[in-house]
């Protein structure tokens, strides 16, 4: 019986220290290795945890996945997140690829009071976000002001995810932090269709970027052109946000305005007139090898920009202008060359002390400019001096002619007469200012003259047996004189008419003569 007793007291007391074992064990279980119970996060839903195998998302809490939804689309969970937690938590890239030799690190967040903690797992990695407020402070959070702050915050998210300017954020080591939807499109076309896009993101501009004025940079697609941005950075605490705006129209209008410059360039150099245009400050800005040429002006000086006035003393010193009385009217001249020019009136011929003559012409131009035309018409003038000269001669030639003649052209107008003409009939032509047909003269000379059959043949033109027979007729003027008229083909389908007196003119009596009436043609 006390055997019995015995073994029964010991059973008792080795089932009671099982038991105690048991329930030890069982409280230091959190402790033991998670790797000895196999994965898994939080039981607590309102934590923010995940569990990575390499970039593979294993679990994660609904407050984990909720941050997850708000990282860029078409990327990895692990890009996601990375490229939500780097600009929070300086070199968490370079910190996490050593989380398999160190076992667990902590990183503190830039500038707040959150903490990320990550604990290596035997091939697994376990994330977990602190926020490092407590429960009083939650519950300090007014909900008004935080959903005001929630709305504000998916506002300005819609703005930089649908905004066509790239903008990219990069630490003091270069690597891409936080980049917008715009940025991601361009950083897949260029990376290729093959290639999925991981984090850190490739950097498709130059890092050292001026943060004062803009700095226009190339992408380089393949299969597509050149692809032109302006980009520039703002530095805030110790990272860079970059900003680069599509440039394409600029620099295809700034390509389109070289070409055409140089085209306007290369017309100008054939030119033979020369160029001078000058700014609104009246500076020297765009010239032609013909004005070298002509003004015989060095281009040494046209190139330095000079002013008008400085030009023009120049052309004044190598004799390229008419040289004036005293310089002060000179002065005055070339101010009101400048002003008519501007208003486009100015035109003026220079006779040059050399000889040769110089049409110089002022045109405006957009924005206040003004451009001069220097030509040379030496030859020009030359030649209509030699012209005027020979129509002097010749009508001198013809004046000196007793008949009195009369030239009209194939159409029938009178082009030319001499002096013997206009006494004749008491009319220059020279001094009208209308055209003068061959109906009018017939009218004008049948107006002075008593027996005039001779002249109605004319009224319709110039008869056809004046091919053949010059002599048209005689015709008796209203003094009693008698003149025979002769038709006389010339050069170019010209005619020429000459009145010819058959005998010595007298003032006849008011009545007509029986000799003179019998004079008349039949």
């Amino acid at each position: 019986m006390d055997i019995g007793w015995s073994f029964a007291i010991v059973l008792v007391l080795t089932s009671f220290l099982t038991a105690m074992a048991v329930i030890m064990m069982v409280s230091y279980l959190p402790m033991l290795p998670r790797r000895l119970i196999g994965p898994s996060v939080s039981q607590r839903h309102d934590d923010t945890a995940f569990l990575f195998d390499d970039d593979r998302l294993l679990d994660a809490t609904p407050r984990a996945r909720n941050l997850l939804m708000q990282g860029p689309e078409g990327m990895g969970d692990w890009s996601k997140l990375t490229s939500l937690l780097a600009p929070r938590f300086p070199g968490l890239g370079q910190k996490m690829a050593s989380l398999s030799e160190q076992g667990y690190i902590e990183i503190e967040e830039h500038g707040g009071s959150g903490l990320l903690c990550a604990q290596w797992l035997g091939g697994t990695a376990r994330i977990t976000l602190q926020d490092g407020l407590g429960d009083a402070d939650h519950a300090a959070i007014d909900p008004s002001s935080f959903s005001a702050m929630q709305a504000e915050l998916d506002t300005l998210r819609e703005i930089v995810s649908q905004m066509p300017t790239l903008a990219w954020q990069q630490d003091a080591s270069g690597a891409i932090t936080w980049a917008n939807k715009a940025y991601l499109q361009l950083a897949e076309i260029v990376q290729g269709q093959e290639d999925v896009l991981v984090w850190p993101l490739p950097r498709l501009f130059d890092a050292h970027i001026d943060d004062i004025s803009p700095r226009r940079q190339s992408v380089n697609i393949a299969g597509e052109d050149i692809q032109w941005f302006d980009c520039m950075g703002v530095t805030q605490k110790g990272s860079t946000l970059y900003f680069a705006a599509p440039a394409d129209a600029a620099v295809n209008a700034e390509t389109s305005l070289q070409n055409f410059v140089q085209t306007l360039t290369k017309t100008f150099a054939g030119l033979p007139t020369g160029l001078a245009i000058f700014n609104r400050s009246r500076n020297l800005v765009m010239f032609n090898p013909a004005l070298v040429d002509l003004c015989m002006l060095e281009p040494q000086f046209l190139t330095s920009r000079p002013s008008l006035f400085m030009f023009l003393d120049q052309l004044r010193e190598k004799q390229m202008i008419p040289e004036p009385k005293d310089y002060k009217s000179w002065r005055q001249k070339m101010t009101s060359l400048e002003q008519d020019a501007v208003n486009g009136v100015y035109e003026e011929t220079w006779s040059l002390p050399s000889g040769q003559t110089f049409r110089v012409t002022g045109r405006p131009h957009p924005d206040g400019a003004v451009a001069f035309l220097i030509e040379d018409i030496s030859s020009e003038v030359s030649l209509t001096r030699h012209f005027r000269a020979e129509l002097e001669t010749g009508q001198a030639v013809i004046d000196s002619f007793d008949d009195a003649l009369a030239v009209f052209s194939p159409a029938g107008v009178l082009t030319m007469s001499n002096a013997a003409y206009a006494q004749l009939w008491g009319s220059d032509p020279a001094l009208s200012l209308c055209e003068i047909s061959l109906r009018d003269a017939v009218q004008l000379w049948s107006s002075q003259c008593d027996s005039a059959d001779c002249l109605n043949h004319l009224q319709d033109g110039i008869p056809n047996k004046a091919a053949t027979d010059p002599e048209l007729g005689k015709v008796t003027l209203n003094d009693g004189r008698v003149f025979c008229v002769q038709f006389k083909p010339i050069a170019a389908g010209a005619s020429m008419i000459t009145f010819s007196q058959t005998q010595p003119g007298a003032i006849r009596s008011n009545q007509p003569s029986k000799s003179a009436a019998t004079a008349l043609p039949a």
